[in-house]
């Protein structure tokens, strides 16, 4: 048997899915072919599939929480990672581990390279795919009641596309992956809306009028349920904050709190992702736990408060306390325009006035310009880095982007050696804050360098 270092290693040689040409990436014929060899596994789960640019992490993250509340077994597939790859397959909230990983991989692989032999497959399937098909065989064979997924890019012709999930969950459309899902908002909603099944339910909330416009005819023309959670986004009023007074409960830096009425009862949302773009998350989970009581499950109001009060999904604006040797820390994956105003806004609530160093690097084939012209305004100066990627963009190329902004910027190519430049440069700061953001790769490796358990 390969060891599971092997085997991570053999399984990144495959390449990253955005370094293959369009066509390679989206077949899902050939996904077919490999799962069919694999006896369809994804054939023996319930699944849940989430596709967005924005909040699908968070939102599969808060339903499988959900659901593990309410007492099912609960499989949650989610990609990237941040420092381990096992991060990215859970059963009940703990990753794969190192045994398992390298025996589903082994057999994954072996499968694979025999299809290839017999001419059944043009090529080796994909480092997605590969992780994909792995994800569903070891999801099966621990026999998990409910699969929550994650869609990798786009939905259409993702690999977690295969799947015929009870429930289809679109969270926020944006300009994202232009060169693979189309240059319009209306585009890639098109391509999120691949998920969308016949006389199934489809969440989705209110957004920008040409994602509307496409997600609404699409699930028209698929004969799709469809289901608003706009009932479960809370506004902000004074009864909210006498519902908190009275309940003993003051609104922290660190959470979101707020009271709600779910299926007819009153609970408290008590969560750790902090930020407003959260409340959208946090709606559209609620809105698909509600429709799975109408496939066989049980998911009650309390469950539902304890789901999202019990989620674990780090690097969203999560706040790391000061030590003796670095400032109050705010780790937060914003890789694209969107995810950096959500940045910007939640860092001027939760922080005001605050002076922020940001610690930050991307990946090339992201909006560089874009989400520099968003966060760099409101730093004191920026630690510009590089992941261990070859996807990243050089600190030139984010030096260059920096430019109109009028941002001071020193470059650090060691992501643990910015680290280390930000927290001393803090130091010229009263009160000061950190920000690590950018590629999720980069905050893993700052995860790492700071030795915060992801």
């Amino acid at each position: 048997m390969s060891s599971y270092s092997t085997a991570v290693a053999k399984l990144y040689d495959l390449g990253h899915e955005l370094a293959r040409t369009p066509s390679h990436k989206f077949d899902l014929a050939h996904m077919r072919v490999l799962l069919a060899a694999l006896d369809n596994p994804e054939r023996r789960l319930r699944s849940v599939l989430i596709a967005g640019t924005n909040g699908k992490g968070s939102t599969a993250a808060v339903l499988a929480s959900i659901v593990r509340a309410a007492g099912y077994r609960t499989g949650l597939y989610s990609s990237p990672h941040l420092v381990r790859i096992n991060e990215r397959i859970r059963i009940d909230g703990e990753a794969i581990d190192d045994a398992s990983f390298s025996k589903i991989y082994e057999r994954v692989d072996r499968v694979a390279n025999q299809l290839v032999s017999e001419h059944a497959l043009p090529w080796h399937p994909s480092f997605f795919e590969t992780l994909t098909a792995m994800a569903f065989e070891y999801f099966a064979s621990e026999h998990v009641q409910l699969a929550v997924l994650e869609v990798g890019m786009g939905g259409r012709l993702d690999a977690t596309n295969v799947v015929e999930p009870l429930v289809s969950v679109i969270t926020d459309v944006d300009l994202d992956h232009q060169k693979f899902l189309g240059d319009t908002i209306a585009e890639i909603a098109a391509e999120k809306a691949g998920i969308v099944r016949a006389g199934r339910p489809t969440v989705t909330l209110p957004q920008h009028p040409q994602a509307n416009d496409v997600l609404g005819r699409k699930m028209t023309e698929a004969g799709a349920k469809a289901v608003s959670a706009a009932k479960y986004v809370p506004p902000v009023s004074p009864r909210a904050d006498e519902f908190l007074h009275a309940a003993g409960v003051t609104q922290g830096a660190y959470r979101n709190r707020y009271p709600l009425t779910v299926m007819g009862e009153q609970i408290l949302v008590d969560s750790p992702l902090v930020g407003r773009h959260q409340l959208r998350n946090i709606a559209l989970a609620i809105a698909a736990a509600e429709e799975l009581n109408l496939c066989g499950f049980t998911i009650t109001p309390p469950h539902i408060e304890a789901g999202i009060r019990e989620t674990r999904w780090p690097a969203r604006f999560q706040v790391i306390p000061a030590t003796s040797d670095r400032p109050e820390t705010v780790l937060d994956v914003a890789h694209n325009p969107a995810g950096a105003w959500a940045l910007r806004s939640a860092l001027s609530e939760r922080f005001p006035g605050r002076p922020v160093t940001l610690m930050f690097g991307m990946m090339h084939d992201k909006a560089v310009s874009e989400v520099v012209s968003v966060l760099f305004p409101i730093a004191e100066r920026v630690v510009a880095t590089v992941a261990s990627n070859p996807r990243s963009a050089s600190t030139s190329e984010i030096v260059q982007a920096a430019a109109r902004t009028g941002a001071e910027v020193v470059e650090s190519r060691l992501v643990s050696d910015a680290i280390a430049k930000a927290i001393e440069l803090t130091r010229r700061d009263i009160n000061p804050l950190l920000v690590v953001s950018g590629s999720i790769y980069v905050v893993g490796e700052a995860m790492q360098s700071l030795e915060i358990e992801p």
